[in-house]
């Protein structure tokens, strides 16, 4: 069987399209992958590392206004389509498989006018404009977020939810708290802003760490991004916190072992990514969301909503968000324990712990009956 996946971008589209071919590698023996990305995107450094074939398409997403600058993009993109069109008579797929991202756009239409069934998979609550318009064409689409149904075809949608790590639900608390020198039998915080960081929960995290010194009944994990890391130590030491000796407070830059800090954590400071809410809900994990407000379309803010909507997290935007803000509502849910806990059984209700595994049903349905 041979399958073209294709996400670029973002880790946010790559990570879940890497998920889902581990998940038909194990079902599938065999199996013949090709990647398709962008030379410019985070793609082009993380799935070679992954082992996997890698082709590129040169295409850019339009700004949302005429400009010069869209005239160029239009011919890049007609020029990709071209390319997509010579990739997938080239590699002779039995399906395509698009996460999302504007390199989607010519890969999946060219599978769909050679006729070869072709399935997107969107995370959010509220669809990415590539997903929208490629809705009208592909075969199927695996949605991730069950309030997304109803903006997609009703005979092509199919709700999943979001692929996630195998290792997330493997990952085991006290294997979590010796990786990170932690007490296992204390409720702990994790805090990360993505890979990146972000800025807003760093900064409101300063207060915070700070007033938390003198209270060792409940310890932190924060996770700052590599680019935010030196900022928020000098912060912290401005401010009084010696992280020598805090032991209940740990900040590190980037975490790569993250279903272990989650396999620990009794609540999480989160944005609102969808693969991050994936592993959130999975385990069961209670969350205060501060979603990125550029996110394209507000969609982080739809996706916080609806966690927020089923009981799961509380949300605090980000124009909101301070130390005080922060520290009432950790203060909070951290001293009632009957709420963190009606917050992780809704959360744990919404989780899709197999939906990598559905996704690979889907492909490979759609493959098979081409086939046939």
């Amino acid at each position: 069987m041979n399958i073209i996946v294709s996400g670029g971008g973002t880790g946010g589209h790559i990570y879940p399209a890497i998920t889902i071919i581990r998940a038909i590698e194990c079902k599938v023996k065999g199996a013949k992958f090709l990647y398709v990305g962008t030379r410019r995107g985070l793609e082009a450094d993380i799935i070679p590392k992954e082992g996997l074939p890698f082709a590129t398409v040169d295409i850019r997403g339009f700004e949302r206004h005429l400009t010069p600058m869209n005239l160029l993009r239009a011919g890049k993109a007609m020029a990709g389509t071209v390319r997509a069109m010579k990739i997938v008579k080239d590699f002779r797929p039995d399906i395509v498989i698009g996460t999302g991202g504007y390199v989607c756009g010519p890969i999946l239409l060219a599978a769909s006018l050679m006729h070869i069934p072709t399935l997107i998979q969107e995370q959010n609550v509220v669809p990415g404009i590539t997903n929208r318009i490629l809705s009208k064409v592909v075969t199927k689409i695996a949605v991730g977020a069950a309030e997304a149904m109803r903006r997609f075809p009703k005979e092509k949608a199919v709700f999943t939810g979001n692929p996630i790590r195998s290792e997330v639900m493997t990952a085991r608390r006290g294997f979590g708290a010796k990786e990170f020198g932690l007490d296992p039998e204390k409720l702990t915080v994790l805090v990360s802003g993505g890979s990146r960081g972000a800025r807003a929960i760093n900064r409101a995290m300063i207060g915070v760490l700070a007033n938390a010194v003198p209270y060792q009944m409940v310890q932190f994990l924060h996770v700052t991004g590599k680019g935010e890391y030196e900022d928020v130590l000098a912060r912290l030491a401005a401010a009084g916190v010696h992280l020598a000796d805090v032991p209940h407070i740990k900040v590190e830059p980037y975490l790569y072992n993250m279903p272990q800090a989650m396999a620990m954590a009794d609540l999480a400071v989160f944005r609102a990514g969808a693969t991050g809410l994936a592993e959130l809900t999975a385990r069961g994990i209670p969350a205060i969301l501060v979603p990125y407000p550029f996110a394209a379309e507000n969609h982080q803010e739809y996706n916080a909503r609806a966690l927020e909507r089923a009981g799961a997290a509380r949300v605090i935007l980000d124009r909101d968000l301070s130390a005080e803000t922060l520290s009432a509502l950790l203060a909070e849910l951290l001293s009632e324990r009957h709420k963190l806990e009606d917050m992780a059984e809704a959360s744990r209700s919404l989780g899709r712990p197999r939906a990598a595994e559905e996704i690979a049903d889907l492909a490979i349905d759609l493959a098979n009956r081409r086939e046939a």
